[in-house]
């Protein structure tokens, strides 16, 4: 039996497999007003009939000016909400753990989505005033007004509320968003929070003692992911995070373990390892599973449950990084894309016939659907 296709807990939720829907934009709410559509119910629902055991969505705007783009999804009233409840029953009839991803786009909002341009959003178009922790722009996207204390200080309760209405429209799994180079991971990174306030750096010191003269800026972080735990106890917790910024002086793994040891501390349950996004300089050197070892140097230093995300997109190499110990779960999403029943195909090649197989002792089930498994052999002319 497979890793890929063996239960995992996350928090008090238990997945059928370790095989996930990573978020992905669809910038696809054509009113601009945050409502999830036809689109989200049919794309979200297909990676659950093809096998996913959690499914996350797109980012979800916790306040209006959180969007990255006017289409941008969004979670800041009831009405989004009850528009979200048939899409979480649907993921949840087809047997994958429905979740939420909970963001606030900051200094990268009010753009154009991908395929319209890569600029700002003018005010005559539905565009806004971006804010972040600083006045600092992202390459040539206007530049944002800096929140002031008081400001950031509500930030913790706009993600509470997000949470409790996501937990009420059905989800069972909420990942706060603190990867990518938007508002939380701005005030993560040395590189993008020179803030002299209680939401700038304070002082850290390394392992072995040593001054670290980049600071560390976890506060935010801390309280946002204080507050969602506080308001949705009975929905397992996860944290997206950028383990690199992949620029000099930026978040590394080093800094990210302390960003992780904050986030365990204030109730988060699982943490999904990504990176970059922050400074429009990153080199990143890209290559299947470049992002691994960050998942499994921040496991190994912590003890938390990670998942391991990007350029994993073959069954066997997805089932190579957990039989190895690097990660918990895997999270794809371009494969998702190309073929909804990513986990059908992976399955069938991990393990089998699933008719053949102990699934009752080993605690599995497959996950094909009933009405698929006539596809789910080859036939005697292909088998090997």
């Amino acid at each position: 039996m497979s890793r890929l296709f063996t239960p995992v807990a996350v928090g008090p939720v238990v997945a059928r497999n370790r095989a996930w829907v990573s978020p992905m934009c669809q910038y696809s709410c054509e009113r601009q007003d945050g409502m999830p559509g036809e689109w989200h119910h049919e794309h979200l629902a297909s990676f659950a009939r093809g096998g996913a055991g959690l499914v996350m969505t797109e980012a979800a705007a916790v306040v209006p000016e959180g969007r990255i783009s006017p289409q941008d999804a969004g979670i800041w009233n009831d009405a989004q909400a009850e528009a979200w409840a048939p899409i979480a029953a649907r993921i949840r009839a087809h047997g994958a753990v429905p979740a939420m991803q909970l963001a606030h786009a900051g200094r990268k909002a009010s753009t154009y989505r991908p395929w319209s341009g890569r600029d700002t959003v003018p005010a005559s178009e539905g565009g806004w005033q971006s804010v972040s922790a600083t006045t600092d722009a992202f390459g040539r996207f206007a530049p944002p007004r800096a929140l002031t204390t008081a400001e950031v200080a509500t930030l913790p309760e706009a993600f509470a509320a997000a949470a409790r209405r996501a937990v009420a429209a059905g989800f069972e799994a909420l990942e706060v968003h603190a990867a990518h180079g938007y508002l939380l991971h701005q005030f993560l990174s040395p590189l993008s929070n020179a803030r002299t306030d209680e939401w700038g750096a304070v002082e850290w010191r390394t392992t072995d003692g040593e001054r670290d003269p980049r600071g560390l800026r976890v506060e935010l972080l801390r309280q946002v992911v204080a507050a969602v735990r506080a308001a949705a106890p009975e929905a397992a917790l996860m944290v997206r995070l950028s383990a690199s910024d992949w620029v000099d002086g930026g978040i590394d793994t080093a800094m990210t373990i302390e960003h992780v040891r904050a986030a365990a501390e204030a109730g988060a349950d699982w943490f999904d390892l990504s990176s970059g996004g922050l400074d429009p300089r990153q080199q990143i050197a890209l290559e299947p599973g470049y992002q691994v070892p960050f998942a499994r140097d921040v496991r190994a230093a912590t003890g938390v449950t990670v998942n391991a995300v990007g350029l994993i997109d073959e069954p066997a190499h997805a089932e190579r990084v957990l039989a190895d110990g690097d990660a918990d779960a895997i999270m794809l999403a371009r494969p998702w894309l190309r073929n909804p029943h990513w986990a059908l195909a992976a399955e069938a090649e991990l393990d089998g016939d699933p008719d053949s197989r102990p699934d009752a002792s080993a605690g599995t089930v497959s996950v094909w659907p009933p009405q698929y498994t006539r596809a789910r052999r080859l036939p005697p002319s292909a088998e090997r």
